[in-house]
């Protein structure tokens, strides 16, 4: 990655300062207001999961409304291309990670401050009902000034990052959901969990500060040391008795068990007076082996004595090789009730060869099997003269070998768009399989265009399921409200098509979908293509989403006046159906880093720019038409343009004075 490449049209990515299981963290500068922020992008395959992205934006509104003196504040949410970045507080001191690995231990005074301060923040997340399911040193990050002790210079971060990667809870070895050093009991054995499971996470933090290492740390697998937080009991640290209770209370099996947020936090303040003389502990070793955490025994007792009739004999498969094991005390009985057995049916017995005196000689065996013989020879008799007898038919015709009908045909055609994009559709229905094969054609006028595209297939009947469709000749994913601002209903969004200026790109799509005649099929074509078209028109939708088809203008912004011999800043906004937004400008003028995705979109990146003079000599355009220098003082002077396919643009006038005039 290049120094200060651009993130988005907001962002300058400054230099990388940590990694993670997410992705990366970067020092960034926010080009509108100059301040330093923090910019986590996540990893490639978190960026292209549309899944993903959805979250995200969908969770955006609770990330970046989430404000509290101990967590750090999402500011914005990045969605370009192939990058998913989220834009937080830049934090000067590091993290606890990083404080940790300095001085491996940590004052019980200061260690009770920290965890304090991460309960507190916790504390403020729950009561919006948002979870953050990773909590350790890592995602907790200090102010520079942190040692003055300052209330808001601990602060938690990546709220709900944890579970928004993630499809769902998983419970098996191969899909634990956190940090296995750091996670709950419950998560581990059901992975469903709640807010004890932070309050979790922050006692194994607190026992980290305080020892150097997390309890439940030691050899084995990842999957070793999660079950360790189900079975295993807290190795013990030489501290004050109420601050190892509390300790423990923090880490307890039960979630039930485990104190609020806000409680452990206003217990550990409690408590930090008493603390304050207590130097730091020693580094604890690993240790080799754990003890097992007290678990329920079990008592089989039956509730009342059995009858004769419920008694089951059971028949020892082997004798006894000496006393019963000793299987503890019992601390939760569980009540047994025995089965009553079935009375069984006795059978009959077994005949002899003999005959039996008491039955009826024509109920015997032979006497049986004779008369069905003769039954069969008489029923198979009738039926035979009755063959022989019916009078013959005429042989079943052949299959008719008529040709099927033929396919169906349709044709359409988009009128071209402000960008030079235009789209044209034809559809052939196959009625053997009752698919449409509909090939899209997209031309470019003036400039390179390049996806992504939408395009709506609907069905016949509105209120129905969206058809089956399978694409070819370009990579394709459902149109996402959430990440659009688009809510039409069966949106596809077609990327991977670049179209050469002057020239097309074909895609092609089967659609499941049965059509009764040609005129069912042109209007479903047609139907198709003016709901593509009223999605990107529609002036509700706001948001940079499918460019090429929804740009309607780009207006060139510059200063009211401007100093001699002083580079001219000029920003092209693009003007949606919406209107006009400075807010995500297509480019800006001197130019830092890579183009904006929307102008490599529409117009195949700054090589698709040109400013010329429109000052008769008052500036002075760079060789590749990018950059505009005032020269010479003029009450009035403007700018032309030319951005992909709009050719004409010119921008307001504008004064070039002297420095000091």
């Amino acid at each position: 990655m290049q120094f200060s490449e651009a993130l988005g049209a907001s962002y300058r990515l400054s230099d990388r300062i940590g990694t993670g299981a997410a992705g990366e963290v970067w020092r960034a500068i926010d080009t509108r207001t100059g301040e330093t922020v923090a910019a986590k992008l996540l990893r490639p395959e978190h960026a292209a999961d549309h899944a993903v992205v959805e979250r995200f934006i969908r969770e955006r509104s609770l990330l970046t409304g989430l404000r509290h003196p101990n967590i750090v504040a999402v500011r914005d949410l990045v969605v370009e291309g192939d990058r998913l970045a989220i834009v937080m507080d830049y934090l000067e001191g590091g993290s606890l990670r990083d404080l940790l690995a300095d001085q491996r231990t940590l004052a019980p005074t200061v260690a009770v401050h920290f965890a304090a301060s991460v309960l507190d923040g916790l504390a403020a997340a729950h009561q919006r009902q948002i979870l953050h399911r990773d909590v350790k040193p890592d995602n907790v990050l200090l102010e520079g000034d942190w040692r003055t002790s300052r209330q808001d210079g601990v602060k938690v971060t990546d709220f709900g990052i944890a579970e928004m990667i993630s499809e769902q809870p998983r419970t098996d070895s191969g899909g634990l959901l956190g940090t296995p050093e750091y996670m709950a009991p419950e998560l581990v054995s059901t992975g469903e969990a709640g807010p004890p499971a932070d309050v979790y996470g922050a006692g194994i933090l607190f026992y980290e500060l305080l020892a150097g290492r997390t309890p439940f740390a030691g050899p084995g697998t990842d999957f070793t040391i999660a079950q360790r937080h189900v079975t295993a009991r807290i190795p013990a640290l030489k501290l004050p008795a109420e601050l190892w209770r509390l300790v423990r209370s923090l880490l307890d099996k039960n979630p039930r068990s485990r104190p609020t947020a806000a409680e452990a936090a206003a217990e550990l303040r409690r408590l930090s007076g008493s603390v304050y003389v207590v130097p730091p502990l020693a580094l604890v070793p690993l240790p080799q082996t754990f003890e097992r955490a007290d678990r329920p025994a079990t008592a089989v007792r039956g509730v009342a004595e059995p009858t004769p009739d419920e008694v089951v004999q059971v028949r020892a498969t082997r004798p006894s090789s000496g006393p019963a094991p000793d299987l503890g005390t019992p601390v939760q009985p569980t009540m047994h009730r025995p089965l009553p057995q079935r009375p069984v049916t006795p059978a009959e017995p077994e005949r002899s060869g003999e005959p039996d005196p008491d039955r009826p000689w024509w109920k015997t065996p032979r006497v049986i099997i004779m008369a069905a013989g003769a039954l069969v020879i008489l029923i198979g008799a009738g039926v035979a003269a009755i063959l022989l007898t019916r009078p013959q038919t005429a042989a079943p015709p052949p299959p008719s070998t008529a040709p099927p009908p033929p396919a169906m045909q349709a044709s359409q055609q988009d009128q071209p768009t402000p960008t030079g994009l235009g789209i044209s559709r034809r559809a052939e229905y196959d009625p053997a399989t009752a698919t449409i094969r509909l090939t899209i054609t997209y031309s470019a006028q003036n400039s390179a265009l390049r996806g992504p595209f939408l395009e709506v297939l609907p069905g016949l009947d509105p209120k129905a399921a969206c058809p089956t469709v399978s694409w070819t000749g370009a990579k394709q994913a459902q149109n996402l409200p959430s990440v659009t601002g688009i809510s039409q209903r069966c949106g596809w969004s077609v990327d991977g098509v670049n179209v050469p200026a002057q020239g097309s790109k074909e895609v092609s799509v089967a659609v499941r979908q049965p059509i009764a005649d040609s005129a069912q099929l042109q209007t479903w074509l047609k139907t198709a293509a003016e709901t593509t078209t009223a999605a990107v028109e529609d002036d509700e939708v706001t948001g940079t989403a499918y460019p090429v088809q929804r740009l309607r203008d780009i207006q060139l912004s510059t200063p009211s006046s401007t100093v001699s011999q002083q580079i001219l800043p000029i920003t092209l906004v693009p003007v949606w159906p919406s209107g006009t937004d400075k807010v995500n400008p297509l480019y800006r003028s001197p130019s830092v880093g890579a183009p904006s995705e929307m102008l490599v979109a529409i117009a195949g990146g700054e090589k698709g720019i040109r400013f010329s003079d429109g000052c008769s000599g008052a500036v002075s355009v760079s060789s590749d038409g990018l950059t505009v220098t005032a020269l010479s003082q003029t009450p009035e002077c403007t700018i032309n343009a030319k951005v992909g396919n709009f050719s004409d643009l010119q921008s307001p006038p504008f004064a070039i004075v002297t420095r000091g005039g």
